[in-house]
């Protein structure tokens, strides 16, 4: 599979930002990077975008519509992604986390508040700044098409 940015594109992002030591301190020639780019391809393609792929047989689910290339938000929410899931952040495990009512040891007791969710933690997304990226690209789910059929 094709990740939506290279990781010498990422590292150019990443330059930019602050609080990069995930993605800085893992080796390039590990392949981690690669992976991380990859699971975060397959993270927002799970997602329900608006509009079509670009042509049916291509792999991810950007270029949509009449684009040629992938949007830099695109990008940018894999890069966000990736460096989540390099400092360790499970989407898997944060999701099972959502069910936690209370949880103590000795006598400190943590309690959370489970009746609101944010939207891009229930989506799987780890990283409310890739979820900004991505919420303009997604259909509204609060809305219903309706076709009149004669």
């Amino acid at each position: 599979m094709t990740p939506y940015i290279t990781e010498d594109d990422a590292d150019t992002y990443f330059d930019e930002q602050l609080f990069t030591d995930a993605w800085d301190d893992t080796l390039e020639s590990s392949g981690d990077r690669n992976r991380a780019l990859i699971q975060a391809t397959k993270i927002i393609d799970r997602l329900n975008f608006a509009g079509d792929k670009t042509s049916e047989t291509q792999e991810n689910e950007f270029p949509r519509e009449e684009d040629t290339t992938v949007p830099l938000d695109i990008q940018y929410a894999c890069a966000e992604i990736a460096i989540k899931l390099l400092d360790g952040i499970n989407p898997d495990m944060e999701v099972e986390n959502l069910g936690l009512v209370s949880q103590g040891i000795s006598t400190v007791k943590t309690t959370y508040d489970r009746s609101f969710v944010l939207d891009y933690m229930r989506e799987g997304i780890p990283s409310a700044q890739a979820w900004a990226y991505l919420r303009p690209y997604l259909i509204n789910p609060n809305t219903i098409d309706i076709s009149r059929v004669s």
